[in-house]
């Protein structure tokens, strides 16, 4: 196949970019405008093997519309989209304009020029704040799409495009994968997370336990948990990646479907640090600060339906060693 690859530069598009390039022959094209993404990521990628890189902004339509008439796709697998949530809360227009108006113009390329096949980075931030002992047992696809913020907002906006899209064209196919929070970096060293001002509470303790911060931050330590801090479910970009590929192959012979992505377990805030400590040797600096708007309490994964109807295997279930990589690739991009 023929395959655009949207936000490829970026942390997890890039991974998957990688999966793709050592485990599949699909010619690939990638699409950046390099706001969060970067080229030496590109660069380093195509040290696997070559592929088309384009930087091109999805906000120019008519660019778009051209690039779909010559380049004529078989798949699309989206990733491009702005993802703090705090910005969204405070710029929500940004959010809805470049996650969801932009997206829907990629639907509308798809359906006119026949590309049948639409992966989704979508995110957990689509269930909203469920009821806390829902959460600790685990969200399954069923579970109500509620957000309380706008990036799940503008991210649900088009998980319902492409449900409405795919019953009304018989021959246009997606997967959404809802991303639990992400971490780590690729095995080999090859390529990691690279942006400059992360929120990832896992990069950020990496950072600080090296010395480029000189401390962290927990925002609110009295939720409703067994600490007091917020607890996530993390997985491996790795995994993820191939969660993707795994998506790739499912839609060749069914239907449309949502899929969560994670391990099932929940770790603190306070736990997450306490491994980023242990595997770092550094006892650095931490100081509790005051909630963060539009932070659910906790956001735990059912994933049996990825598993079963998927096929799919993690492999690096294990904090631990996200921590470990996390903290390789931190050492390692001291050249941003």
């Amino acid at each position: 196949m023929k395959i655009l690859i949207t936000g490829g530069a970026g942390y997890i598009g890039s991974h998957v970019v990688k999966e793709l390039l050592k485990n599949s022959d699909h010619e690939l094209v990638v699409l950046d405008n390099l706001s969060t993404g970067f080229l030496d990521t590109i660069n380093r990628l195509k040290t696997i093997r070559d592929f088309k890189f384009v930087n091109m902004d999805l906000k120019d339509w008519n660019r778009v519309n051209g690039f779909f008439e010559e380049e004529k796709f078989n798949a699309v697998i989206h990733f491009a989209a702005s993802l703090i949530v705090p910005e969204s809360v405070e710029r929500p227009l940004k959010y809805y304009l470049n996650n969801t108006a932009n997206a829907t113009n990629l639907v509308r390329c798809c359906i006119e020029y026949g590309v049948d096949r639409f992966i989704f980075s979508s995110t957990a931030a689509v269930y909203g704040e469920p009821d806390i002992k829902d959460a600790q047992n685990g969200i399954d696809e069923t579970f109500l799409a509620n957000p309380i913020n706008p990036y799940g907002q503008s991210k649900l906006f088009i998980e319902n495009i492409l449900k409405d899209v795919a019953n009304a064209y018989g021959c246009f196919k997606y997967t959404a994968l809802r991303y639990f929070n992400v971490a780590g970096a690729d095995k080999n060293g090859l390529i990691g997370q690279s942006t400059k001002n992360a929120t990832h509470l896992i990069k950020i303790a990496a950072q600080t336990a090296i010395g480029k911060r000189k401390k962290m931050y927990i925002f609110g330590d009295d939720y409703p948990t067994k600490d007091g801090t917020c607890i996530r479910d993390y997985i491996d970009v790795d995994d993820l990646a191939i969660a993707h590929i795994e998506a790739l192959k499912y839609l060749e012979n069914s239907q449309s479907s949502v899929f969560n992505c994670g391990y099932a377990k929940g770790y603190s805030v306070k736990e997450v640090i306490d491994t980023m400590k242990k595997v770092s040797g550094v006892d650095f600096e931490v100081e509790i600060k005051e909630r963060r708007r539009g932070d659910p309490a906790v956001l735990v994964v059912d994933n049996k339906k990825i598993k079963t109807v998927m096929n799919w295997k993690p492999k690096y279930d294990n904090l631990d060693l996200i921590c470990r990589m996390a903290l390789e690739w931190e050492k390692k991009i001291d050249w941003l």
